[in-house]
């Protein structure tokens, strides 16, 4: 069940999380690079802060972005800011999207995010969480995908599942959590059923495209190449 009001408190404790941990760097280290390929970690907050307002767009009904260079191009002119500046963006943003989403009336409407997908609105609160969330691992701070909350991972997983599911580069695939949690995804490609099975952690960051999966284990054929998220 999508509990929005929830999602916003899990948004604001994460956003906090987040600040305090990037509040230890310094200048140099926030020019430095991250985690994601060719990104600063000044790209990284800048992305975060960005993306935060496009957030609020959506809840109010405008388009997300008003193309894509333009959201490239915000990113690269907000990326080389002072870390004291980059903080002060991510947190103002974010509370301008906490009071966008306190304010909105109607969570079972239906919204559009960038590329023409749809969600309810009452999803968008856990989409914010998902960037606050993976972007503050990939900030590369000592934050790591096992400090992810147990509940966020269960449910980004199943996120990524269905968002992968049926895809036609996808083969049949069944992914098994530690626990003996079990999700089914892909289905559109030949080849398969394929069987995945790893940590909690290891799965996310196969999925969500920050591990190369090479610790999970694998049976009934390779293991899947997920396309770009």
């Amino acid at each position: 069940m999508i509990d929005p009001v929830d999602d916003l408190a899990s948004v604001r404790e994460a956003t906090e999380r987040l600040l305090g941990a990037a509040a230890a760097l310094d200048n140099a280290a926030a020019a430095g690079p991250s985690r994601l390929p060719g990104w600063s970690r000044g790209h990284v907050l800048a992305h975060l802060a960005r993306n935060a307002d496009a957030l609020v767009n959506v809840l109010e009904g405008r388009p997300m972005y008003p193309s894509a260079d333009a959201r490239e191009a915000d990113i690269e002119r907000d990326a080389p800011r002072p870390l004291a500046a980059q903080l002060d963006d991510v947190r103002a943003s974010g509370e301008r999207f906490q009071a966008a989403a306190a304010a909105d009336a109607d969570w079972s409407r239906t919204v559009e995010l960038r590329n023409g997908v749809k969600d309810a609105a009452a999803r968008v609160p856990f989409r914010r969480l998902i960037e606050v969330e993976l972007h503050h691992v990939d900030l590369g701070i000592g934050y790591e995908l096992e400090d992810l909350p147990a509940g966020f991972t269960e449910r980004e997983t199943g996120f990524l599942a269905e968002r992968f599911d049926g895809h036609r580069d996808v083969p049949a695939t069944t992914v098994v959590a530690g626990g003996g949690r079990t999700w089914t995804t892909g289905g559109g490609a030949a080849g398969g059923p394929v069987t995945v099975r790893g940590t909690a952690a290891d799965l996310l960051g196969w999925l969500a495209g920050r591990r190369d999966g090479a610790a999970l284990e694998v049976t009934g054929g390779p293991l899947p190449v997920l396309p770009p998220l």
